[in-house]
């Protein structure tokens, strides 16, 4: 085979389209409903990656749904194509609930509450799927030591973890401004005595 037709073939398989172009941006548009909707309905302890076994789980989406979203198309035209087209319909998405928040509050969920004044939800921890343990991973992760330290631990829609500290109460905040206050007389006084 002469040359330029070895060239022609290459140069062929990696841009001619293996698949018509509608159907290369239809593929990706229905995977990504697909998955936000999964996402959606198994909530947002995947989004979270809570322990090993969510990390698994994201991580082979994107192998699983690879050849939905391709097709048998392996040409580098057919790959940047159905990017293209994810980038696009995400980029629409996010601009149309962006200007349609109560749409937005809708899709993305509402976020759960599962500590409350120190005190762990256990209703709402079981809602989300998540262990004792698990919560305290979270916890640790953050600086905290246990639910005792946090006033309030909220799981966002998005998955991730807002976690407050627990203020001191106020009685114990005078005391501790008394004894500083003490503390600076007791000084002044040390002061004055000295220079008699």
């Amino acid at each position: 085979m002469p040359e330029w037709v070895l060239t022609h073939s290459m140069w062929n398989a990696i841009f001619a389209l293996g698949a018509p172009l509608a159907e290369k941006i239809l593929r990706p548009a229905v995977v990504y409903i697909a998955l936000v909707a999964f996402l959606r309905v198994f909530g947002k302890r995947e989004l979270a990656q809570l322990n090993p076994f969510d990390l698994v789980v994201l991580l082979s989406l994107s192998n699983t749904v690879q050849n939905a979203i391709i097709g048998n198309d392996n040409s580098l035209t057919g790959g940047l194509v159905g990017a293209f087209a994810l980038m696009a319909i995400n980029y629409l998405v996010v601009r149309f609930l962006f200007r349609h928040r109560r749409l937005d509050q809708i899709f993305e969920g509402r976020p759960t509450t599962l500590i409350e004044g120190g005190l762990v939800l256990e209703r709402e921890l079981a809602k989300e799927l998540m262990t004792r343990a698990e919560l305290l991973t979270v916890l640790h992760r953050q600086g905290f030591e246990g639910p005792g330290d946090v006033e309030r631990c909220i799981l966002e829609a998005g998955g991730t973890f807002f976690v407050q500290r627990k203020l001191p109460a106020a009685d114990q905040l005078q005391h501790e401004e008394v004894l500083a206050r003490l503390d600076a007389i007791d000084e002044r006084l040390a002061g004055l005595a000295g220079r008699g």
